[in-house]
């Protein structure tokens, strides 16, 4: 049965049900529902919630948690990530799986708390030091952040891997009706690596320090290898009126909601285009994008920030068709008729209207 509900608690739910016991996390505006969530739920589903005293503290707590095999996340949102960036390598190179949850509000520095999309750069390419990926999802709807939530646990156990769902402030503070139904998750191994007590058998060892150069990189190349493995295998996205589209839009998140109004407004006059929906911002689905090339004559990415997805998509267009942007910044958001005007000026050389 479907319930009304917020995007941001939604999420917390969600991870609740994907067994979820453990939640460190330290409140900002627009995440803090989540927290909430946590604190008023996690007792009552046998876990445990606690405030850290910063984004610092509950990234290190989420790596300790994570070590002893339990399911854990945080949530945060922009300014907060940033001071996670540390954590988020060593996690990698401990290979301990956990899910964050990063509700972007604009930037740079303290900046506001209206949505932006402008995290992408330091979600998809590594924040923090050292060769490493993290698994980047991103709903478009609260369903879609309720299943992609789920998942995300099941993704992080299965390659060791932090799994990161990537919303902006209005999908964290939308509410829409949501269903939970039973997940029906992947084939996983018991985590023998995990630290959880050496009774019976030898010691683990859960570290992200090497000492010579030769192990550190051995170390790097098989981390590689899972790099290259997550990205053959976890590509996502979803398409709107792409089938016949001779030009494209690529948007994820709440841009994509007002750009899938656009690709309608446009249709009405004539025009073939769709929409190209990143689901996965790490691995940036290009096989699915560069499946359309030979059909698109033009693409335009649609962001909230000054255009950092656009350069993943001209990478993959390499100069076969020309590529447009669309943006606002600042908390801003486009009317559809913004997008419209944006794709008859760079795309079909029109003026307004």
């Amino acid at each position: 049965m479907a319930m009304l509900m917020k995007g941001n608690e939604a999420i917390a739910e969600a991870a609740i049900q994907a067994g979820c016991r453990l939640f460190y996390g330290y409140p900002i505006t627009p995440s803090t529902e989540i927290p909430e969530y946590m604190s008023k739920k996690m007792k009552s589903s046998g876990g445990t919630y606690l405030q850290a005293e910063s984004e610092v503290a509950a990234i290190n707590m989420v790596y300790g948690a994570g070590a002893v095999g339990e399911r854990v996340m945080t949530g945060t949102s922009s300014p907060g990530f940033s001071l996670m960036q540390e954590g988020l390598s060593y996690l990698f190179a401990a290979e301990i799986p956990c899910v964050i949850v990063d509700v972007m509000r604009s930037g740079p520095g303290l900046g506001g708390l209206g949505p932006t999309q402008a995290d992408y750069f330091q979600l998809t390419k590594g924040g923090g030091h050292g060769d490493y990926h993290s698994i980047v999802l991103a709903p478009a709807s609260v369903q879609e952040m309720v299943d992609l939530t789920k998942e995300a646990f099941d993704i992080a156990d299965y390659y060791r891997n932090l799994v990161i769902v990537a919303v902006d402030g209005i999908l964290g503070q939308m509410m829409e009706p949501v269903e939970f139904p039973p997940y029906q998750g992947r084939k996983l191994s018991p985590k023998t690596w995990a630290a959880s007590g050496a009774e019976g058998r030898p010691k683990n060892n859960v570290i992200s320090y090497y000492l010579t150069p030769d192990l550190g990189e051995s170390e790097n190349l098989r981390w590689g290898q899972k790099i290259s493995l997550m990205k053959e295998s976890e590509q996502r996205f979803s398409e709107y009126l792409m089938d016949d589209a001779e030009f494209a839009f690529v948007a994820f998140g709440t841009s994509a909601r007002i750009t899938e109004t656009a690709v309608d407004m446009l249709r009405e006059e004539g025009l073939k285009v769709g929409l190209f929906r990143p689901v996965s911002l790490w691995p940036f689905p290009e096989k699915g994008l560069s499946a359309r090339l030979p059909q698109i004559k033009g693409w335009m990415s649609v962001e909230l920030s000054s255009g950092q997805m656009v350069e993943d998509v001209k990478l993959i267009v390499n100069g076969q068709a020309p590529v447009g942007l669309c943006k606002r910044q600042g908390g801003m958001t486009p009317e559809p008729e913004e997008v419209v005007d944006a794709f008859k000026k760079q795309m079909l050389g029109r003026g307004q209207g």
